[in-house]
């Protein structure tokens, strides 16, 4: 395929979890070795949408930069930026924002899972960051975006944004496909018919790139399976087990197939150490590294600086033509 230029965005929640690395972080990773114009955003103005304290949502933006370099990300192959440092992204928003028509946003089902949690009310900005979204890819007129599942209907609003812009003011934007991540959902340890997830509030249920080895093995010992001792791989039958399965094969790279035919013989209490193991020697490197980039914040700030230079250098002259298109200029 030809890609000529792909963006895709983390929202700064502090180190992330195995879920993160494997379904998002991994394959940020590859792409940056693949394709020329990469741009990878820490999305600190999304994470406003649900609040924080402003020296929580400090340290997370550190943090989160300190575990995607360490997970392999370089910064002389990609561009690395924190998003509010490039202001084009708001501006963008609202022109897109005027374009986009409330009843579409609101059948999105982020913006009624969310709502709930902010007594049913909601803010704007949990109703319109998805144009913000928007908005992210077509600044850089970006023709591929990797996604998760969970992302997908985002990604259609964006790729109608454009197509409706298109028709509005002339061929503009490139309609940004998707690129679908291959790694199956990490489920909860806890509870694995629901994705692993940074604000569940069982702290066994979700493993951080940055646990410790102990950790890791308790979380994995008291991972939820089922009553039948035998290691087989039925997402449907038995979540728990395959869900292990699944992790299993993506920390050492091999397919279902030959991790079960690896565990055959073994109990799930025996072969819960041996997923615990696998996910240990993979991240032990990863979080020594961590360690080290946490100490040295003046280097993590630079990094998202020196980006952001390089995006808008990238989206200026892309947006000087909008203004223009619009009228504004």
């Amino acid at each position: 395929i030809v890609m000529d230029r792909i963006f895709s965005g983390i929202q700064p929640t502090g180190t992330p979890h195995l879920g993160n690395y494997l379904g998002a972080i991994q394959n940020w990773v590859n792409l940056q070795e693949e394709c020329s114009s990469v741009l990878y955003s820490i999305m600190d103005m999304h994470s406003l949408t649900m609040p924080k304290e402003p020296s929580v949502l400090r340290q997370n933006i550190l943090d989160t930069t300190a575990a995607v370099l360490a997970c392999g990300i370089d910064p002389k192959k990609c561009f690395l930026f924190r998003q509010s440092l490039v202001p084009e992204h708001a501006e963008l928003a609202w022109i897109l924002g005027c374009l986009t028509n409330v009843p579409r946003l609101l059948r999105l089902p982020q913006w009624k899972m969310k709502r709930a949690s902010q007594n049913n009310e909601g803010t704007v900005g949990l109703l319109t960051y998805p144009v913000l979204q928007a908005a992210d890819i077509l600044l850089y007129k970006s023709t591929h975006v990797p996604v998760g599942e969970d992302q997908v209907l985002h990604l259609e609003l964006a790729q109608d944004i454009a197509q409706h812009f298109n028709k509005k003011y002339g061929e503009f934007f490139p309609v940004p496909k998707a690129i679908l991540s291959t790694t199956k959902k990490i489920k909860s340890l806890r509870d694995p018919t629901v994705k692993m997830s940074k604000s569940d509030p069982q702290k066994l249920a979700t493993v951080n790139i940055a646990d410790s080895p102990d950790e890791i093995v308790l979380k994995f010992r008291k991972a939820v399976t089922d009553f039948t001792s035998e290691v087989t791989y039925d997402p449907d039958g038995r979540p728990g087990v395959s869900n292990l399965v699944s992790i299993h094969a993506a920390v050492t790279g091999l397919s279902i197939k030959e991790v079960l035919h690896q565990s055959a013989g073994l109990d799930t209490a025996h072969y819960k150490m041996v997923v615990a193991e696998s996910v240990i020697q993979k991240f032990a490197p990863i979080r020594n590294e961590i360690k080290k980039l946490q100490e040295d914040t003046s280097h993590l700030i630079k990094v998202l600086e020196d980006g952001a230079e390089k995006a808008k250098e990238l989206a200026a002259p892309i947006y000087q033509e909008i203004r223009r298109l619009v009228g504004f200029q």
